[in-house]
């Protein structure tokens, strides 16, 4: 509910009016909350006494407040943003009752504050692409252009659903990759895990048996056996030194750099590499071609486009489309000149600069580099899995072969 305070009104022009969300409790026991207009809070609780009502949480949606509120939308918030305003903006709602609804579903308090704002801001007379540039940071350029592409059309709603379709074939593809490195990441875990724990605890239990061999224990017992001592003496100065050493490694990685040097060992790297580049390519290609179709001017879609691609090494050889499209000339010829990008991404852009329909090429590229990903990315999970099993056996196969071996050399001695 939404109380006007008619009797501060001539206040109001004395102060700036704020919006206030409150919880109170009525004289029947009853809950109440709901959104206030008033030049503070004093007001706020006084207006509220009048009509019988104890105020137990006052919180003003102050311009601080919606700063801090920007970017709080996950990319599973956003997406069901999108869908549920397509949704609605379909049925026929006007846009500012969809958002006061999406208000009202919002759970986070942060997110009803960003929704809030949109909708003060469309109530001012702001279309919506404008409003939701103040959170940038939130929703990127792509977003926002294809919602300004949405309102010159005149078909917002269609716009959305193309959004949509966007934004689950992005989190399909992360969802393919980051479930393909759970188990070999559970794997390395173990496998580290269990090597530690032999070295520092079993190992040393067999110490006093094999004290007085010196020598004539075979050589791979004596290594285990000085594993095993530096384990338990200094395992916590090497815990200590690879927290050290991952914590250097993240500042360096946060440059330029350091970013710059990994993306490109990266792309170097076997199997990986193309798997990457391929999911690279496949989200520029999408975005592209998802602007062109909606009347994006090619300059502009370019630009966003290279924006949505992670990888430094890729992005920065995109960045010639934009002066190579302002000089006139096709985009694949200037890929065609960079040994980055392979036959199939400069043929088929080719194919549809030449056919007039390099916005649907774009789309196809993309769809082929999904599957490739996926194909890619079962096909190295299948090759990373055995190898880790059988790295970790053969660690903990060689630690047990080489105190049996200590025992067998302790029991020669003894007969």
């Amino acid at each position: 509910m939404k109380i006007s305070l008619k009797f501060h009104q001539h206040l109001y022009k004395l102060s700036k009016v704020a919006e206030f969300h409150y919880k109170a409790i009525g004289q029947d026991g009853k809950p109440r909350d709901g959104v206030i207009d008033a030049p503070g809070p004093e007001f706020v609780a006084t207006h509220l006494r009048a009509q019988g009502l104890t105020l137990l949480k006052l919180q003003e949606d102050s311009e601080q407040e919606l700063d801090e509120a920007s970017g709080v939308l996950s990319r599973a918030e956003l997406l069901s943003f999108t869908t549920e305003l397509a949704v609605m903006l379909r049925a026929g709602l006007p846009l500012d009752k969809s958002l006061k609804v999406l208000i009202d579903m919002a759970n986070q308090p942060t997110s009803r504050f960003l929704l809030s704002d949109l909708l003060k801001s469309v109530k001012g007379g702001k279309s919506l692409s404008v409003s939701l540039e103040n959170y940038q940071d939130t929703f990127g350029g792509f977003y926002i252009s294809m919602i300004r592409a949405g309102e010159a059309s005149g078909q917002m709603s269609e716009i959305l659903d193309r959004l949509v379709e966007y934004l689950e074939q992005a989190k399909a593809n992360r969802d393919t990759v980051v479930s393909a490195l759970i188990y070999p990441a559970i794997l390395l875990f173990v496998a580290v895990l269990s090597v530690a724990f032999m070295l520092g605890f079993v190992v040393p239990q067999f110490e006093a048996l094999f004290a007085d061999m010196g020598e004539a224990l075979p050589a791979i017992t004596r290594v285990v056996i000085n594993l095993g001592d530096f384990m338990a003496s200094w395992g916590w100065l090497l815990l200590f030194l690879m927290f050290a050493m991952g914590w250097i490694l993240k500042q360096w990685l946060a440059g330029d750099q350091g970013r710059e040097t990994l993306h490109r060992k990266l792309l170097e790297l076997p199997l990986i590499g193309n798997i990457l580049f391929e999911f690279e390519i496949a989200k520029f290609a999408r975005a592209l071609g998802t602007l062109l179709v909606n009347g994006v001017s090619m300059l502009k879609a370019i630009s966003i486009s290279v924006d949505t691609v992670d990888n430094q090494i890729i992005r920065e050889s995109l960045q010639v489309l934009g002066p190579t499209v302002k000089a006139g000339q096709r985009i694949s010829a200037a890929l065609d000149q960079n040994k980055l990008f392979t036959p199939m991404v400069i043929q088929m852009i080719r194919v549809g600069e030449e056919s007039g329909n390099l916005d649907k090429m774009m789309l196809e590229l993309a769809k082929v580099f999904d599957d490739h990903v996926q194909s890619g990315v079962k096909r190295g999970l299948a090759f990373l899995e055995p190898v880790l099993i059988l790295m970790m056996g053969a660690m903990i196969a060689s630690i047990i072969i080489a105190i049996l071996m200590g025992i067998m050399s302790v029991n020669d001695l003894a007969i």
